[in-house]
């Protein structure tokens, strides 16, 4: 078995504890609906924004009101964006293998 240093193994808990969190974090604000406009139901479209009328608005920080600070959405987006970025590595090394 291969002996692996302490910064690589405290790297690999950081990434899976962030992802899980990540994951956690996401579920419960898909169950709970939070960040929804109750008046603009586009189903699976919603996020082309060019199709959502006045979608300026609804990014207006005076008329967007939501319990969870915006910071843990841009996180959430941010960390979404890592995790797919890792995982687009990884595959890319096993299909060249």
């Amino acid at each position: 078995m291969k002996k692996q240093s302490i910064g690589k193994i405290l790297w690999t808990a950081f990434i899976i504890l962030i992802s899980v969190a990540t994951i956690v974090t996401t579920v419960y604000i898909m169950i709970n609906g939070l960040g929804l406009v109750d008046s603009l139901d586009f189903g699976a479209g919603a996020y082309y924004y060019a199709d959502i009328p006045e979608f300026q608005k609804y990014v207006d920080a005076d008329y967007y009101h939501t319990s969870i600070p915006m910071i843990v959405y841009i996180l959430l987006f941010l960390g979404w964006g890592a995790i797919m970025f890792k995982l687009w590595g990884w595959l890319e090394k096993k299909i060249k293998k």
